[in-house]
């Protein structure tokens, strides 16, 4: 999958795509929807995106609300056959176009789409003024053909960011996984930590969540997948998910312990899949309480990863 950046500088061959537009905050079953469609027209397969998130640009101290970083989305989105991703920056140039500009100058001269796909949810243009009935109207005079996707129900319940993410601040990452079409994943580059779990016989591999939504802090019977490197491969994992209150932390993270592992992940990408949550994050009174209590925690993992 190719990602192009700079909207100025399309190469001819990208030109043509037809393309799914939105944020795509999760890839969720609504957003596969979406690009199920645009892959229909039979043209190069495209996504067009932002970033940073437009909600990011606009209201940048707004509490962590991401699902993905932009290289998780770009790994699931290349998992689903897109060909071409069009990661536009959105800056205060973007920001200040019109619904009939950003059509006529973005989608149409710059990236050269043939084909539009949208949730009949999206908004575009200056001050949100642009729907996907403007897009529909807008698209056929800039020799753009649009197709608008109805919102993906499950159950009762329409499929959304936000109510995945409330599924995993309620510790339910299975409701979660069940409206993304596959498990939540905590996705990056495996960092330096305070080493304290190999002191206590449960070396941790551990990731940033800096600028993710949280999940409800605790303990998670995990999949891990190694993405690069020597160790490259699947394994199955307890991880914890939080501020470490037994050792006074501040900032939250991601420590996996890796089941049958031994070697050195130090900068290996590393995407965690939460399969089970399997309690909230607790002090012990002593190392020895702790580590009986993490025996158990990875018992349980073990027995649950064995059916999921």
């Amino acid at each position: 999958m190719r990602i192009l950046r700079d909207r100025t500088a399309i190469p001819p061959d990208a030109r043509g795509a037809s393309a799914a537009i939105g944020n795509f905050d999760g890839v969720h079953l609504g957003h596969q929807a979406v690009i199920d469609l645009a892959r229909r027209s039979g043209q190069s397969l495209g996504v067009v995106t932002f970033e940073p998130h437009p909600r990011e640009y606009f209201a940048p101290t707004t509490p962590p609300f991401r699902l993905m970083n932009a290289q998780a989305r770009a790994h699931r989105l290349q998992m689903l056959g897109v060909e071409t991703l069009f990661e536009l920056r959105f800056d205060a140039a973007l920001a200040a176009l019109s619904p009939e500009e950003f059509v006529r100058d973005v989608l149409a001269r710059d990236l050269g789409l043939s084909h539009a796909v949208v949730g009949e949810d999206f908004r575009f243009g200056k001050g949100r003024a642009g729907s996907a009935e403007t897009l529909r109207d807008l698209g056929p005079a800039a020799g753009i053909a649009v197709t608008v996707a109805p919102m993906v129900e499950l159950g009762a319940s329409e499929v959304s960011s936000t109510a995945i993410r409330q599924a995993l601040s309620e510790g339910r990452p299975r409701d979660a996984a069940r409206m993304l079409g596959h498990w939540h994943r905590i996705e990056g580059p495996v960092e330096h930590g305070e080493k304290r779990g190999r002191e206590l016989g449960y070396p941790t591999a551990n990731l940033s969540i800096a600028g993710l939504h949280p999940p409800r802090f605790g303990i998670y019977a995990v999949k891990a997948d190694v993405l690069d490197g020597p160790h490259a491969g699947s394994y199955g994992g307890a991880a914890s998910i939080g501020v470490r209150p037994q050792f006074g932390g501040e900032v939250p993270n991601c420590e996996t312990f890796l089941f049958d592992f031994s070697g050195d992940l130090y900068g290996a990408t590393l995407s965690v899949a939460l399969v089970d949550y399997l309690r909230p994050e607790m002090t012990f009174d002593g190392l020895p309480a702790l580590i009986r209590q993490m025996d158990a925690d990875c018992l349980r993992a073990r027995e649950i990863l064995a059916h999921a």
